[in-house]
């Protein structure tokens, strides 16, 4: 997310403790930023991938949804392991392809969805709950298809938040990889300029991965861009601390909030080849 619409949904967070939903509503529309659409040239690189369609009930709305998803086997699909990839804000899935591919590069393969709000899923405003509740779903339709492969989550930036709750809930996952995140909004809200005003117990969508990230049973591979400047790395080192379990940090030198994955490209290999035994 951009730091001016953190700002905006910080000042809401203020005004919603006035009553207002109307404003509460515009602090999770700030937080997401829900589109149907990709940056730039990304959605050509989505070209080739299958539509996957995933249904429940939920229980967050008390209505039938609809996600979307995109789905990308491995070169070598027989036995590889799946992986289920959790986007940030702003973009729909397709933002995601660049890093979607490279994911297929390292061997896996991989299922990317968008949340409801964005891109082909139900419509709709999404708020923390639901964005759990759409992970879940998904995590459950891999299971279900691939009993027999290792499953790994992999969260990007507010992606990172869903992927830790996930994994915080699940106990059958292989691994756990989280990319330019953090501990909680209002933990991003403190590394601001204006870090120093009273908000944090104002901000109603919090995604309190500090929280959840002790009760991970997998291993953890917490990645960060040393010059990510929308994430702050000291964020990530922080919710690596955190956790209990076997876990690695990785910093990329060089690498900023959306550039990490690239960069870092063969040190991701190696590390995912060493610490999950990955081939």
């Amino acid at each position: 997310m951009k730091r001016w619409t953190l700002v905006a949904a910080v000042t809401t967070a203020v005004a919603v403790t006035l009553g207002c939903s109307t404003l509460a509503e515009r602090e999770r529309a700030w937080i997401f930023q829900p589109s149907d659409r990709a940056w730039g040239s990304t959605a050509d690189l989505a070209r080739g991938m299958q539509d996957t369609w995933i249904a429940f009930d939920s229980k967050v709305t008390g209505a039938p949804a609809r996600l979307h998803g995109l789905w990308l086997p491995a070169e070598q699909a027989q036995g590889a392991p799946v992986l289920l990839y959790l986007h940030g804000a702003r973009w729909n899935v397709e933002g995601s392809a660049p890093r979607i591919r490279r994911m297929q590069e390292l061997g896996f393969s991989v299922l990317a969805i968008d949340y409801r709000g964005f891109g082909k899923s139900t419509p709709g405003l999404p708020s923390e709950d639901m964005a759990y509740e759409d992970a879940r779903a998904a995590w459950d339709w891999l299971a279900s298809r691939y009993p027999d492969r290792q499953r790994y989550i992999f969260g990007h930036s507010l992606g990172g938040a869903v992927a830790i709750d996930l994994a915080s809930k699940v106990g059958d996952e292989r691994g756990t990889i989280v990319e330019g995140t953090f501990t909680s909004i209002p933990d991003v809200a403190s590394t601001m300029k204006w870090g120093w005003l009273p908000i944090g117990p104002l901000i109603s969508q919090r995604f309190e991965s500090v929280r959840k990230v002790a009760k991970v049973g997998s291993p953890l591979l917490v990645v960060h861009g040393a010059d990510d400047n929308l994430i702050k790395s000291e964020l990530g080192r922080k919710l690596y601390e955190a956790a209990q379990g076997r876990k690695r940090f990785l910093l990329v030198e060089g690498g900023s909030h959306h550039s990490t994955m690239a960069v870092g490209l063969g040190r991701y290999r190696d590390t995912l080849r060493e610490f999950f035994q990955l081939h």
